[in-house]
């Protein structure tokens, strides 16, 4: 038997699901934007006397920027992006993703695109994850890293404010 209540609730159209728009605005690094931190990040380990590439990756994980100083190993550059992929699918710095799944390490570094090293960090414009820096050729990834935070500190306002 159907009560008074029963009826009207039955009555009322189903609740629609969280309706999702069919395009979304995303944010996007810019060629210019990612030439720059790369360059910085060549930049500020060459004064520390070390030869890197850097590498900087879009958000989806494809290479806008690849730098490699001029006496850097061809190694360096395949390093870097698949660090950088690293912070990418962690959105994280690749240093504190390794410390802790260190236990996940040798399963992730046979994923193309993934090492899981030291010496990458994501790049966040205005709250999002937009691309991620990696640099590969100092001796140890955190200075790998610092280089890497060198470069998002110079373009720290830029990512601040972005639109």
């Amino acid at each position: 038997m159907r009560t008074p209540l029963t009826i009207a609730l039955l009555a009322l159209p189903l609740a629609p699901q969280a309706a999702q728009p069919d395009l979304l605005p995303v944010r996007q690094i810019s060629l210019e934007l990612a030439r720059d931190l790369a360059s910085a990040a060549v930049d500020a380990c060459r004064k520390d006397g070390y030869n890197v590439a850097a590498v900087v990756l879009d958000r989806t994980g494809d290479v806008q920027v690849a730098l490699r100083d001029t006496l850097a190993s061809r190694h360096t550059l395949e390093i870097a992006a698949r660090k950088a992929g690293m912070s990418i699918m962690s959105g994280s710095d690749s240093g504190e993703f390794r410390s802790a799944r260190d236990d996940i390490r040798p399963e992730l570094n046979h994923i193309d695109g993934l090492i899981v090293m030291d010496g990458a960090l994501p790049i966040r414009a205005a709250g999002s994850l937009v691309g991620a820096i990696g640099v590969s050729g100092a001796p140890g990834g955190d200075k790998d890293a610092a280089c890497a935070a060198a470069a998002l500190k110079a373009a720290e306002e830029r990512l601040e404010f972005a639109p």
